[in-house]
């Protein structure tokens, strides 16, 4: 995550993470349904994953549950956003090693599977370029990476994405000023490409067969093979 924006150091902030996600992104908990279905396509029973962004511990549950032989790295430049995985692992925790840092903090692997989801677009564009490089750099030959995060067209169709993001959280109970709010932040500090370039950097830093699994209004998912 970019230090120039840091959401999830402030206690009370952290504590209500887990209803922002199912709120504010289309089809969230599919999307972790596919996540995890993508990597059992690849990976043994007894797999070792890398989960970038492990804070709040929503997708390493997740996949825990789902796979109760699978092992996880996860990395996470916050320490509360650390702790409040811990605490929603429960008595998974002891299956999941977390780091707080960021790329360069985590093992160097090699990691059968590594995962990224609603994060990359915190970061700037040379610390995305340097983290998907990183998470290549720590699998082994053919293992799946899958991402997920915001994604939309530049120009005159990205006003037009950032008013359906707004409307699709007030329909989902946010309080308008709110979501107006949040529409203004990730405009203003966010880094979104295009789906092209999010495809295109996968494939620069040597992934294969990328293609798009995922897509809820502003947001796009993809997976690759190291």
């Amino acid at each position: 995550m970019d230090e120039r924006i840091d959401p999830f150091s402030n206690p009370e902030a952290v504590a209500r993470y887990a209803e922002g996600p199912p709120r504010n992104v289309p089809g969230y908990d599919a999307m972790q349904r596919m996540t995890t279905l993508l990597l059992a396509e690849r990976v043994s029973e007894d797999a070792r994953v890398l989960v970038v962004g492990a804070g709040g511990g929503l997708e390493l549950k997740a996949f825990a549950e789902a796979h109760p032989r699978w092992r996880f790295d996860g990395v996470d430049p916050s320490a509360e956003m650390l702790k409040l995985a811990q605490r929603t692992l429960g008595p998974l925790a002891s299956r999941a090693t977390l780091h707080q840092g960021y790329i360069d903090d985590a093992p160097i692997g090699p990691f059968h599977a590594a995962t990224c989801l609603l994060t990359l677009h915190f970061l700037t564009l040379e610390q995305r370029r340097r983290t998907v490089a990183e998470v290549y750099r720590r699998l082994k030959p053919g293992a799946p990476f899958v991402v997920a995060h915001l994604s939309i067209p530049q120009g005159e169709e990205r006003a037009l994405w950032l008013s359906r993001y707004t409307a699709f959280v007030v329909a989902s109970g946010v309080d308008p000023d709110k979501a107006a709010n949040a529409r203004a932040a990730i405009e203003t500090q966010l880094t979104i490409l295009t789906p092209e370039q999010d495809e295109a950097m996968l494939r620069e830093a040597g992934f294969s067969n990328v293609s798009l699994f995922y897509a809820g209004f502003t947001f796009r998912g993809w997976v690759g093979y190291a």
